[in-house]
């Protein structure tokens, strides 16, 4: 079973959603169940409990009695009733990544994550109980309309995001190919909201390109899909005949994307046996380590290895930057993680609809949980949107710098940033 980590950001390609660790399975209400969901609501219990449904029965027949419809309202059917039911229950879990899907969104659902890309080519997800942008992919219409990672998405269409789930704010900005969408954001240190338009296009999703910057070899990785490991490794080899010495692996802007994926490109810089990735559930007894299985190229250290991440360094490449960074195999160099440490499992239910729910988080080796906002870099270099329009890479530069033995200091004291990062954290759950 692949299990994927970026996704329940939300890609917004070809119908959006990224999950993070995604995986797939039957609950007591799969296929193989001849009862509806349905059929739990189809009489009161016998039995009153202080859990039972008798105050649920009771708000539902006074509805039933009572309420006056509109001229313009239409007759909620009891189906229409009970899926809302079930929406607010998964609602009250206050987790942006467990949802409730009815039959024609869990469809749109499937269609999402088989690959059929088209849309505005960003990913976007929860924060601070925001909307915001993760990042644009490279050479898509989000990146070409000016949107940024960090950007704060408060209407799509004119319509308010406020209070919207990631799923509602998905199915308004995807669309036919060719046709408009206009994204109001605010942006951190803009005295107003923006109105971006962005023409939606078909979007091919990048994965590995490299560069050369004297003794530096920098492999910048977009995507942890399924071709990722073997064209990190075909870089890899690049950078060994390249005559560089140093290398950079850049995870900015990559939201995520296989765990397996994730695993096999961390076996390529750590011996087998050592600690990629923790999964912690509920049920401790269910937790799972993940381990390197040993395919290093060459010995890598903190002073010849930099991992350069960004807020749009999610999942797989928060996974990645924290293996190399708690084995002492990398430096890492940049901004804030965005902090997607969670694995949701896919729930098919008997009539077509599914449940996505969250059922366990990431732990990095040293048992550093990736949800508890994000991964601190060691050396702390902001990036900010002025510069990343100008093509100025201020990161990319104190990287290359600290590698060619330059000493280079963070902007801020990484303690700081991960106090301040926690708080913000706190204050938006």
């Amino acid at each position: 079973m692949q299990r994927f980590l970026g996704y329940s950001l939300a890609l917004i390609l070809a119908v959006g959603t990224f999950f993070s660790g995604v995986q797939f399975g039957q609950g007591s209400a799969g296929q193989g169940q001849l009862a509806s969901i349905f059929s739990i609501f189809a009489a009161e219990p016998e039995v009153a409990s202080p859990t039972s449904l008798d105050e649920f029965w009771e708000v539902w027949n006074l509805l039933d009695d009572k309420f006056a419809a509109g001229t313009t309202s239409q007759q909620i059917t009891d189906e229409e009733k009970v899926r809302g039911a079930i929406d607010g229950l998964v609602k009250t879990y206050g987790d942006p990544y467990t949802v409730y899907f009815p039959p024609a969104d869990a469809e749109s659902f499937s269609a999402d994550i088989s690959g059929e890309f088209s849309g505005v080519g960003m990913e976007v997800g929860i924060r601070d109980n925001y909307i915001t942008v993760i990042a644009p992919l490279p050479e898509t219409p989000a990146m070409n309309a000016g949107l940024l990672a960090g950007d704060v998405i408060t209407a799509i269409d004119g319509q308010s995001t406020q209070g919207m789930r990631i799923d509602a704010a998905v199915d308004l900005i995807r669309g036919p190919k060719g046709s408009e969408v206009v994204i109001t954001i605010f942006r951190e240190g803009a005295a107003e909201f923006q109105d971006i338009s962005v023409i939606r296009d078909t979007i091919a999703i990048p994965t590995v390109a490299t560069e050369q910057v004297g003794d530096v070899f920098v492999i910048q990785v977009y995507s942890f899909n399924a071709i990722a490991q073997a064209k990190v490794s075909e870089a890899l080899s690049s950078f060994l005949t390249s005559g560089a010495s140093k290398l950079v692996i850049d995870v900015r802007g990559n939201p995520g994307g296989f765990l397996e994926s994730a695993v096999g490109i961390s076996s390529l810089f750590l011996p087998a046996g050592k600690v990629v990735v923790q999964e912690s559930f509920m049920d401790k007894s269910q937790n799972d380590t993940f381990r390197s299985y040993g395919q290093a190229f060459r010995t890598f250290t903190p002073d010849n290895l930099v991992v350069l991440v960004d807020g749009g360094s999610a999942s797989a490449s928060e996974i990645l930057a924290g293996a190399l960074q708690d084995h002492q195999v990398a430096t890492v160099i940049g901004s804030q993680t965005f902090g997607k440490g969670s694995v949701q499992e896919l729930v098919e239910l008997s009539d077509g609809s599914s449940v996505k729910i969250t059922v366990a988080r990431w732990l990095t080796p040293n048992g550093t949980s990736i949800s508890e906002g994000g991964l601190t870099p060691d050396i702390v270099i902001g990036r900010s949107p002025d510069q990343f329009i100008a093509g100025e890479d201020p990161q990319q530069a104190a990287a290359v710098r600290f590698l060619n033995g330059e000493e280079v200091e963070s902007e801020v004291s990484p303690d700081d940033l991960f106090s301040n990062a926690s708080s913000t954290k706190a204050a938006g759950e």
